[in-house]
């Protein structure tokens, strides 16, 4: 009872499309209409501008952090579940999100925040990573591939100092959802079609 109830809730969290209810609400825009039609931040930005993003960013990785650290409140001080399983599934609602007819983000940003409230660390690395890289490339979705290869080499590495079997499985699931979903933005940069970011 109180894992289903804990799944549930992790779901629901990241099924909050944060794009598209900042947009309606402040923008009385559906970014859904516009350019690439996702709902994720990169869309954000580039249909409602910075400042819209930069919210947009901060609540897609938050979800994911809340998601994880379900497990510390005291209600589901019961379960049995790791958190970062958790985590996995609040990405599975960011992507398929219940309160969106299921067409959600590409899960990069609640990924980064599932890694940031299960090992700080690496969430520093990503982030440095992702802004070096982005300024470099101008190239978001590149950017947000070589950030999870990054976290996939990590893990991998960790595992072999501590043993962390759990991070590495989720990492691995978390870096195929992310090549997954930028399977046509993979097309674009091969045929050099693919937007490049104004704002950084």
């Amino acid at each position: 009872m109180i894992n289903g109830l804990i799944i549930l809730c992790a779901y629901l969290i990241g099924s909050i499309p944060s794009g598209l209810w900042i947009g309606k609400i402040f923008y009385n825009t559906d970014i859904r209409e516009h350019g690439s039609g996702n709902l994720g931040a990169t869309n954000t930005f580039r249909t409602l501008g910075k400042k819209a993003g930069i919210i947009v960013t901060v609540m897609d990785v938050l979800k994911g952090t809340a998601a994880v650290l379900l497990v510390t409140l005291p209600v589901f001080s019961d379960t049995t579940l790791h958190s970062l399983l958790l985590g996995l599934v609040a990405v599975i609602g960011h992507m398929f999100p219940i309160f969106a007819n299921f067409r959600g983000g590409k899960a990069v940003a609640t990924s980064a925040g599932v890694l940031l409230g299960y090992s700080w660390p690496l969430f520093v690395l990503l982030f440095i990573t992702f802004i070096v890289t982005l300024k470099i490339t101008k190239i978001v979705s590149l950017t947000s591939m070589i950030a999870a290869l990054v976290a996939l080499i990590y893990a991998i590495v960790y595992y072999f100092i501590t043993g962390d079997f759990a991070l590495g499985i989720l990492v691995a699931f978390l870096f195929t959802f992310i090549i997954y979903r930028h399977r046509a933005n993979i097309a674009r940069i091969k045929n050099g079609t693919e937007p490049k970011v104004k704002w950084l």
